[in-house]
């Protein structure tokens, strides 16, 4: 007896709930963005009180998100924790080149630069891993790469004003930089080792540690100015007649500003593909713009939100340049 065939109906009926779900995981990618954006102005606020440095704030970020994120694969999967020798100095590379100097060196631009400048500058990383990927890996890559690249290129001499001799802050534009090398490198490394078999969590969760580790050595914890937890920062802008302890603002960005938007991008996962998901997520410039201009009062020149414009545009042609994930 010959099966019949399926029906393209049957089809949709048997494939599991996620995939007929996609509009679940752009709400999941919007709010991680959400989260995100409003995190890089609760975190200059945190580094404009003067309490603490780019770098102290990166150690805590990535200690705080290391302990709740072992904390919770180690109660939930604790399996997933066991590592080999030989993948121990891969993890130690994605935690201190990866996950400790891109959050080093976002600090660093936003203390000196505009958030929406700041972040613009450093989503040109998936311009990066393109160029990558089409170099050194040798991956088949679209022609629209260096029409992608032109366009980011142009855009990002409109956002920093190039004609004009360097108007912006060059430590900040150097850090904002380094930012986008340290995360093209992060989502390389990422990349390679979710296709080894790692699962999101426990790549984060040793990730973390590692940063964590580096900082220790870099900062030891015991000179930590700890009495600055229970001051009180003003929260600028237009709300800079409240304040708020200082210990809750660190407690935000440890939080809703890494762990959950982590755990809410990687769950989306499960109902749209990561390219889809990726594209979704150049909104965080876009919208951490306006939350520092409705917070801060930052305002951006009308070349510079067309040079963002620009950059976005290349950063979405760069990442269709790229074949489907396998």
């Amino acid at each position: 007896m010959v099966d019949a065939p399926i029906t393209s109906a049957e089809l949709e009926a048997r494939a599991p709930a996620s995939a007929r779900r996609p509009l679940i995981g752009y709400a999941l990618v919007l709010s991680a963005v959400c989260l995100w954006s409003v995190n890089a102005t609760v975190a200059k606020v945190v580094l404009d009180s003067g309490g603490l440095t780019p770098l102290r704030l990166a150690e805590l970020r990535a200690t705080g998100a290391a302990l709740v994120l072992v904390a919770a694969v180690a109660l939930l999967a604790p399996r997933s924790l066991r590592v080999s020798a030989r993948e121990l100095g891969f993890l130690a590379v994605f935690g201190i080149a990866g996950l400790a100097l891109v959050h080093l060196l976002y600090f660093t631009a936003i203390k000196h630069l505009d958030i929406g400048i700041a972040l613009v500058i450093q989503y040109i990383a998936p311009v990066l891993v393109a160029v990558w990927a089409r170099f050194f890996v040798h991956e088949p890559v679209r022609r629209r790469l260096w029409v992608a690249l032109a366009l980011a290129l142009t855009g990002l001499s409109l956002v920093v004003e190039l004609w004009s001799g360097g108007a912006l802050s060059g430590v900040g534009v150097a850090a904002s930089l380094g930012a986008a090398c340290a995360y093209a490198l992060y989502i390389l490394m990422a990349e390679r080792s979710l296709q080894r078999g790692r699962d999101v969590f426990s790549l984060l969760a040793w990730g973390f540690v590692f940063a964590t580790v580096f900082w220790s050595f870099a900062q030891p914890w015991w000179k930590f100015p700890g009495g600055i937890l229970g001051d009180d920062a003003s929260l600028l802008g237009r709300l800079a007649g409240v304040s708020t302890p200082v210990w809750l603002l660190l407690g935000y960005i440890v939080l809703f500003g890494t762990v959950v938007p982590f755990v809410l991008m990687v769950t989306a996962l499960h109902y749209i593909p990561a390219t889809r998901a990726t594209v979704v997520a150049m909104a965080e410039p876009v919208l951490a713009g306006l939350v520092a201009y409705a917070w801060l009062k930052e305002e951006i020149g009308p070349l510079q939100i067309a040079g963002g414009i620009l950059v976005l545009a290349g950063i979405v042609l760069a990442q269709t340049a790229r074949p489907a994930q396998r």
